[in-house]
């Protein structure tokens, strides 16, 4: 394993990469209601990209060993959809819940990587429920990163959460690394034991983003050979935040005005709260 310690030049490149990726969720918000398309959604962030922020997409294309292209500048999941959807022509409808996945790569070569759920219209008392427990188990995770804490920290605190909420934690995906790379060392593994795990240092950039059913945890590739879904059909909800150990605490990257952090964090940095204080936050409103 080789985990790149980012420079502080490197680290002001990654604050740039993950504002532009959380300013494209940002801005697709709006769009998100019945009777659009995730098709039309996808174009829209394309179009963003390329002609307003000058990035571009870090998905499109992107066909690591085994897999064919991806073909979308964005990921989609669609309520049982867990990561990874190739977004369609199928028309939103109310009570659907959507997850936008977005990776950017700026013109320096950084890549900024941020996910967010969205509900459109009235959705079920349980859809709701697993928006915001997938809500919370991914700020706890934040909660447990600082130097010295270990990985295996981080994945206990969002196990631990999701399950005494009923819920399970997709094992097969995972959090990772990033910088000059889409996907680096460390694996952020989003369930585990405390104290067990690659120990955190200032520098570190990776992502936290669990992926949350509301049934059991089995997953399914479909045939596309890129959209995963939950195989008892169960709904599926992820947040995903792109975050820096510092020097004494945590960053969050991505943040941004639509999608503020919970009431008790202040700059985008942790204060100084247990898990269970940050378990009792309510989570910010659901787009």
């Amino acid at each position: 394993m080789s985990i790149s310690l980012k420079s502080p030049a490197e680290i002001e490149e990654m604050h740039t990469a993950c504002r532009l990726a959380a300013e494209v969720l940002d801005y697709i918000a709006p769009f998100v209601k019945a009777g659009v398309s995730t098709a039309e959604i996808d174009l829209l962030c394309s179009n963003y990209m390329t002609k307003v922020q000058h990035t571009t997409s870090a998905t499109l294309n992107y066909a690591p060993p085994g897999y064919p292209p991806y073909p979308a500048s964005i990921c989609t999941a669609l309520n049982h959809q867990v990561c990874h959807g190739i977004p369609g022509p199928k028309p939103l409808k109310k009570g659907d819940i959507l997850n936008i996945d977005v990776t950017v790569v700026t013109q320096g070569g950084f890549y900024g990587d941020t996910s967010r759920m969205f509900v459109v219209g009235e959705c079920s008392i349980l859809a709701k429920r697993l928006c915001q427990v997938a809500f919370e188990c991914m700020w706890l995770g934040i909660a447990a990163v600082r130097p010295g804490a270990r990985l295996g920290d981080v994945g206990h605190a969002i196990q631990r959460h999701a399950e005494s909420n009923g819920f399970s934690v997709v094992r097969e995906f995972c959090g990772h690394g990033i910088g000059r790379r889409f996907h680096e060392d460390p694996q952020v593994l989003h369930y585990g034991q405390p104290g067990t795990g690659v120990a955190l240092q200032p520098g570190m950039i990776f992502t936290i983003e669990p992926m949350i059913n509301a049934g059991k945890a089995a997953i399914s590739e479909l045939p596309d050979g890129w959209t995963i879904v939950t195989r008892d059909r169960s709904l599926s909800a992820q947040w995903e935040h792109t975050v820096l150990v510092t020097e004494s605490g945590v960053e969050v990257l991505s943040l941004s005005a639509d999608c503020p952090p919970p009431s008790g964090l202040v700059g985008g940095a942790l204060a100084s709260a247990t898990n269970a204080a940050i378990a009792a936050l309510e989570p910010a409103p659901l787009s």
